[in-house]
């Protein structure tokens, strides 16, 4: 379970191919990493089959920054 911050980091850094180091718990996912409407709902699906859960449209709204993907999938998985 320590490894989803890894994975979501893998994840991104493969999506948008930017640096690991651009993917902090603060990184916000729009502003910060230039996500877009498309990409979010890709990352989202990629969320999804990597971490084998369902995340319901109106979880993944709330889902803002790196950290807040985090918390959202441990707590899905536990």
């Amino acid at each position: 379970m320590a490894d989803v911050q890894g994975k979501i980091t893998e994840i991104l850094v493969e999506k948008l191919g930017i640096a690991a180091t651009e993917v902090t718990p603060e990184a916000n996912l729009t502003k910060d990493l230039g996500i877009d409407s498309l990409d979010y709902a890709e990352l989202v699906m990629e969320f999804e089959q990597a971490f084998n859960i369902r995340i319901p449209d109106n979880d993944a709204e709330n889902l803002q920054t790196v950290n807040q993907a985090v918390t959202y999938i441990e707590n899905k998985i536990s």
